[in-house]
C-alpha cells in the first residue's frame, strides 16, 4: 500500500471513529504492516493537510481524533443551540487543585481553598469522568486520594498533564480556570457562592455520654489561587445549590 492510500485509510478511520483511536489500534488497519514511526509520520502529514480547514487532527491522551477548531464553535452552536454546561468557580478551583497537586485528599483541597469542600462537587467531578480515587493516604482515617483521569485530558484537549498552563508563567496564570471551562465547552457561573458549612457527624456509641464538640481547626491557606489570580476571597465557601457541574457535554 502506498503512502496516499495509507493516509486515506487513516483519515477515513479517524473521521468515522466516535472516540480517539490509539496508535496500536491504527496499526490493526494495516495488519501491523506499518510500524508506529511510519504511522506517526503519516498522521503528522495529515495534520498539515488539514491546516486550512475548519476541522483539525489532534493527539490527545487516549489517541488521535478529528475535532472542530475553536473558532468554528460559534457557528456549530447555531445548529445545536443548547446551553453549555455551567460550572461554579468552586468546582473549577477544586478541579484545578486536583490537576496541579494530585494526588490530593479532600483535606488537602480544603487547606488550599480555606473553605469546606462540598461532597457534591467531588461526586459531580467523578460523575463527569474527570476525577477518580486512586488510593488512600496511610494516615488516620485513610482518606481517599483523588487524581484526574485520561477522560479529563481528552476533554481538555491534552496529551498529558505536562501540557497544563505553567503556574509560574504570568501569561498563563490569570485564565487557568477559564481555560479549563472553555476546553470542556462550559462557562463559569458568574453568581457569587453562598456561605455553607457541610457538617461531618461522626458515629457515636449510644451508651457513651455526649461530649461537647471541639471547634474545627482553621484551614491553612496557601498561595495556590493567589498565583493564578482568581481573586478568591478568604470568606468564599461552596454552596449546596450551585456546587458543581450542571449537565454534560
Amino acid at each position: 500500500m502506498n503512502t496516499v492510500d495509507a493516509k486515506r485509510v487513516l483519515e477515513t478511520a479517524l473521521i468515522c471513529a466516535q472516540q480517539p483511536v490509539p496508535l496500536r489500534e491504527l496499526r490493526v488497519l494495516f495488519h501491523d504492516a506499518l510500524g508506529s514511526d511510519t504511522l506517526k509520520q503519516l498522521l503528522h502529514e495529515l495534520q498539515l493537510e488539514w491546516t486550512q480547514r475548519g476541522v483539525e487532527l489532534v493527539q490527545v491522551a487516549t489517541g488521535w481524533r478529528f475535532q472542530s477548531r475553536p473558532e468554528m464553535r460559534e457557528y456549530l452552536d447555531r445548529l445545536h443551540p443548547e446551553k453549555p454546561p455551567r460550572y461554579t468557580r468552586a468546582t473549577m478551583e477544586t478541579l484545578a487543585i486536583i490537576a496541579y497537586r494530585q494526588p490530593v485528599t479532600r483535606g488537602d483541597i480544603e487547606d488550599i481553598r480555606g473553605v469546606t469542600v462540598n461532597s457534591l462537587i467531588i461526586k459531580q467531578l467523578e460523575d463527569r469522568g474527570w476525577v477518580e480515587v486512586i488510593g488512600h493516604r496511610e494516615t488516620v482515617g485513610r482518606p481517599a486520594l483523588f487524581a484526574t483521569t485520561r477522560q479529563f485530558l481528552d476533554d481538555m484537549g491534552l496529551q498529558s498533564l505536562d501540557q497544563l498552563p505553567v503556574l509560574d508563567d504570568p501569561s498563563g496564570n490569570a485564565n487557568v480556570l477559564e481555560a479549563m471551562a472553555a476546553a470542556a465547552q462550559g462557562v463559569i457561573e458568574p453568581e457569587p457562592e453562598l456561605a455553607m458549612a457541610e457538617p461531618e457527624v461522626a458515629a457515636q456509641d449510644d451508651a457513651a455520654p455526649l461530649a461537647a464538640p471541639e471547634p474545627p481547626p482553621t484551614p491553612v491557606r496557601d498561595d495556590f489561587f493567589e498565583n493564578v489570580e482568581t481573586g478568591l476571597r478568604d470568606d468564599d465557601a461552596d454552596a449546596d445549590t450551585q456546587g458543581g457541574i450542571q449537565g454534560n457535554t
